[in-house]
């Protein structure tokens, strides 16, 4: 393996190893910048070791065992106790006597009870922070974004999310809090901000809000895999199993989204046989399961409405197929659950396939425009009702509005593209 391929292996071992890590090592030091060090550590010895030994057999095992005794001998170093450990240390000698505390900590590395990247989140998610910093936090210490990646994803500035993140910290140390997933009424409580963090980290696979990739499976199949945790134990929840259901069908689409040349390809324009209809089979059974805890449509929550809403794609094997009538009232009922304007944009582009492209016009200069300024789909959808109503020139100059906003190389070579096949309609 040469050089170069083993800095790509490190690099990929790491973007997938980085939330485990970080939750294992948070769990024990109670510090999630302590653990974030830590594992940024481990990383940089890879990256010199590695290329001289080879990349081992298991190199996440590797990584952890590394980060592992770097964590165990951050606490037996007085000078690094004093300048950050000090309130740990004291904490452990106090419960567990000073002479026992290392051993503890050896103990506890080893303890793999329990799901720590589980415990991480709803930790990140705790009530003493606000919905926000729950969010941006999750998604920089589990999800690995950067926080202009985070700030496009809620439509903010990279200086706001910065500063969530950094007090979200704080706010975690000071208050001393554990990094095991809750129990009873409090896991209750503490459950809509987790399933919301889930998804925006499902949300970033599916749709990478920059690079040149335009998914990023790893983050999907992590979502999916706390999705169904969360559904194990809490089989009776609604909501819980609506959006594993919603994660599953949407992740069943994800190797018809681009084509050989890795190119943007739409819901109308994908390979359905490239579909994996087990995920579908998957989700439309758990959706079955939240519409019947679920009660009435009417009753129904944000989340198992959206499964509702996907699950139309997924039961049409064409596009012509697809019962965008039904979509349209689905998402007249989601704008009155969960009001946004990216609900309201979404239902725009319902309406636009249920009823005319007219239709959809309307609806989207209603949109709080505001909120949505820097937001490639909202001139990209309007882009794409004008070219259905003919209105070529206008429809040219939204696509080309849209390719300015995208931080994404693939979606932004999609809307040069059809900015492009404005020209050649006239």
């Amino acid at each position: 393996m040469t050089a170069g391929e083993t800095h790509r292996a490190i690099e990929a071992t790491f973007r997938i190893e980085r939330a485990r890590l970080i939750a294992g090592l948070a769990r024990v030091v109670r510090n999630i910048d302590l653990a974030e060090e830590l594992a940024q550590d481990a990383l940089v010895v890879a990256l010199s070791e590695w290329p001289r030994i080879g990349v081992p057999a298991n190199p996440g095992a590797w990584l952890m065992a590394l980060a592992k005794r770097r964590a165990i001998d951050a606490f037996r170093r007085d000078k690094m106790r004093e300048r950050k450990h000090e309130e740990i240390a004291r904490t452990l000698d106090e419960t567990l006597g000073a002479p026992h505390a290392i051993a503890a900590i050896e103990a506890a590395m080893d303890d793999d009870l329990g799901d720590e990247l589980l415990g991480l989140i709803f930790t990140a998610c705790h009530p003493i922070l606000s919905p926000d910093a729950r969010a941006a936090l999750t998604l920089r210490v589990v999800g690995g974004l950067t926080t202009d990646e985070i700030a496009r994803a809620f439509l903010s500035s990279e200086a706001t999310i910065a500063q969530r993140i950094v007090r979200a910290k704080k706010t975690i140390a000071k208050a001393g809090l554990g990094f095991e997933p809750p129990r009873g009424a409090e896991r209750a409580t503490r459950l809509p901000s987790v399933l919301e963090v889930i998804y925006l980290i499902f949300n970033e696979g599916y749709a990478a809000t920059a690079g040149d990739d335009l998914i990023r499976p790893a983050l999907c199949l992590e979502a999916q895999r706390l999705g169904r945790i969360l559904a194990g134990l809490m089989p009776e929840e609604s909501e819980v199993l609506g959006l594993l259901a919603l994660m599953e069908i949407q992740a069943s689409r994800l190797r018809a989204r681009t084509g050989p040349d890795g190119a943007v390809l739409p819901l109308t324009e994908q390979d359905r046989a490239r579909w994996d209809y087990l995920l579908i089979h998957r989700g439309l059974d758990a959706l079955a399961r939240a519409e019947a805890l679920g009660g009435p449509e009417g009753d129904w929550g944000s989340y198992v409405l959206q499964a509702a809403l996907a699950a139309c794609h997924a039961r049409s094997r064409r596009a012509a197929e697809t019962d965008w009538p039904r979509i349209a009232a689905l998402y007249d009922r989601l704008r009155l659950v969960a009001p946004s304007p990216v609900v309201d944009l979404n239902r725009a582009i319902a309406h636009s396939m249920a009823f005319g492209p007219e239709a959809g016009l309307r609806l989207v200069d209603e949109i709080a425009a505001a909120a949505l300024r820097h937001y490639a789909p909202l001139p990209a959808a309007r882009g794409d009702f004008l070219f259905r109503a003919g209105r070529l020139a206008e429809a040219r100059s939204e696509f080309q509005a849209a390719a300015t906003l995208t931080r994404n190389e693939r979606e932004r070579a999609f809307l040069l593209a059809r900015a492009d096949a404005c020209d050649g309609q006239y």
